[in-house]
């Protein structure tokens, strides 16, 4: 295989993959603006900036995106099994759209320790 095809599939490989980069990363900019919107700040930090005592610096990290998922609609099943004791117990957001839940999702799971 010569030089000009190894270039020819590498930029078929790029153009492949944008569309799905540039999804992601919109979804993952919507999660921003959702954890924005729905005051999660009150309750929980990011970066520092927030309720510091329920940092979510390095959520992506320490559980799955399954997991997370299962916080945000279901806390109360979920505080019970971690055995959480902090007050006030986090509200269910299973009422926002799917949308919305997987945004955040997604935004969640980028929040990861650096090495």
């Amino acid at each position: 295989m010569g030089v000009r095809s190894i270039g020819v599939l590498a930029g078929l490989a790029l153009s492949v993959s944008s569309p799905a980069v540039a999804q992601d990363t919109a979804k993952v900019e919507r999660g921003q603006a959702v954890f924005a919107e729905q005051k999660c700040a009150l309750c929980h930090s990011v970066g520092g900036k927030g309720n510091t005592k329920g940092a979510l610096d390095d959520v992506g990290s320490k559980v799955t995106a399954d997991e997370i998922r299962q916080w945000l609609v279901s806390p109360k099943e979920m505080g019970e099994k971690a055995k959480a004791t902090r007050k006030p117990p986090m509200k269910s957001f299973a009422t926002l759209p799917k949308t919305d839940i997987d945004a955040l999702v997604a935004y969640l799971q980028t929040l990861k320790k650096k090495p």
